[in-house]
């Protein structure tokens, strides 16, 4: 843990305890019975009814109840006692509390403890390692952060030490940080069962603009990434998708053990680019949507997910300097395909024929005309006709100067 994160933890705990007084909430002189915490070492004499009475040195004996053994002693066996009390010449004593005593006694920061929530404040919970008291910030209640603290009152909680100072009777634990401990946990088993290809189902818990993070179970939250939502060219992502969404989602990679999944969605849709040939033959023509505007030309979205380039040099006959005057974003154009190259996912396009007019346009039309009439059978005897449609087709004034 980090001085920041220490710093942080401080000021959490001085906040939580402020009006609180923990000398108060610490064992009374009356409960305090046990030889001022000190464990007493016996030997077992004999077992009488529910009693076991314990040998503990030259002229003392004792007494502890026989149910507090987990199997009726041997004569013998040897274990450590709380004393609780003394009646008449036997001390009274308890294998529970010594069991606790001693667990107190072996608690160091960083180790696990079960304790009992016995009571609120305003600050947080207090518990009991067995006669002990401690003291429980709110925020280190849980990792949920709607969870109401007074359910847990009663109930006997696995904490971690936080602070501890025997001789101020201070003890402070976090039930959150058992909880990140076994949701880390859980989180890497889950991982370890993760590969790249694998197919999820999860739900969409927060937008962002640069994607979605899915909630996959099992502690475990990935990232879609709007370039990875889908085929089509996502500009806001809150369009597509809604928190609280089921989805299903391929695991692309997973780096950081976990801390970072990226998920794409698209991935398990049709990929246009594998039958992008044949459906977009070389000298096709086709329409699309200009979706994005650039200085060397402008990109056409043919259906979702295949997009070509309209270069500039490509938009009229005549130069054009700014593409923003020849198109507009959103515009549906016409234009024909002169080459499609699924490996580098590139399609190059044009409005302008195979006769260099711009498609839609007068001279386009008429140059269509004129390659029909070539394609007849009886050619030959329209030479005159289509001298005439040439000459149309590629401007007057010029096949006129050319002649002369």
């Amino acid at each position: 843990m980090s001085n920041s994160d220490k710093s942080d933890l401080d000021r959490e705990i001085e906040a939580a305890l402020e009006g609180v007084d923990l000398q108060a909430m610490a064992p009374t002189e009356a409960e305090e019975r046990s030889g001022d915490d000190k464990l007493w070492s016996g030997v077992v004499a004999g077992v009488s009814g529910d009693d076991v009475f314990i040998e503990l040195g030259p002229r003392r004996q004792g007494v502890v109840p026989l149910a507090e053994f987990d199997t009726p002693p041997a004569v013998g066996e040897s274990h450590r006692f709380a004393v609780r009390g003394r009646e008449d010449e036997l001390w009274l004593l308890s294998l529970t509390e010594a069991r606790e005593l001693a667990a107190w006694e072996e608690l160091e920061v960083g180790s696990l403890v079960k304790a009992r929530v016995s009571g609120q404040n305003q600050g947080g919970l207090t518990l009991k390692i067995g006669k002990h008291e401690a003291f429980m910030p709110l925020s280190q209640v849980s990792i949920d952060r709607d969870l109401e603290a007074s359910t847990l009152l009663g109930k006997t909680l696995v904490c971690e030490v936080l602070e501890l100072d025997r001789s101020r009777k201070r003890c402070l634990l976090s039930r959150r940080r058992v909880e990140e401990s076994e949701r880390l946990q859980a989180m890497q088993e889950a991982v370890g069962k993760l590969h790249p290809g694998m197919v999820l189902s999860g739900k969409v818990t927060r937008i962002e603009s640069f994607g979605a993070f899915i909630d996959l179970g099992g502690g475990l939250e990935g990232l879609c990434h709007v370039s990875n939502i889908s085929r089509r060219r996502v500009e806001d992502v809150n369009e597509v998708l809604t928190v609280g969404q089921e989805v299903q989602v391929q695991v692309l990679e997973i780096k950081d053990g976990g801390k970072r999944i990226g998920l794409g969605m698209k991935q398990l849709e049709p990929d246009p680019w594998d039958t992008a040939p044949e459906k977009y033959p070389v000298d096709s023509q086709v329409s699309g949507k200009v979706t994005r505007i650039a200085d060397f030309g402008a990109f056409v979205e043919l259906e979702p997910g295949l997009e070509g380039l309209l270069h500039v040099s490509q938009l009229g006959r005549e130069r054009v300097r700014k593409v923003s005057d020849a198109v507009k974003v959103g515009e549906e154009v016409t234009v024909r395909i002169q080459a499609v190259e699924p490996g580098s996912r590139r399609i190059s396009l044009s409005r302008l024929d195979s006769r260099g007019a711009v498609l839609g346009s007068d001279e386009a039309v008429d140059s269509s005309v004129i390659d029909q009439n070539l394609a007849r059978p009886d050619a030959e005897g329209l030479s005159t006709n289509l001298g005439a449609l040439f000459k149309k087709a590629l401007g007057d004034e010029k096949l006129g100067d050319k002649k002369k």
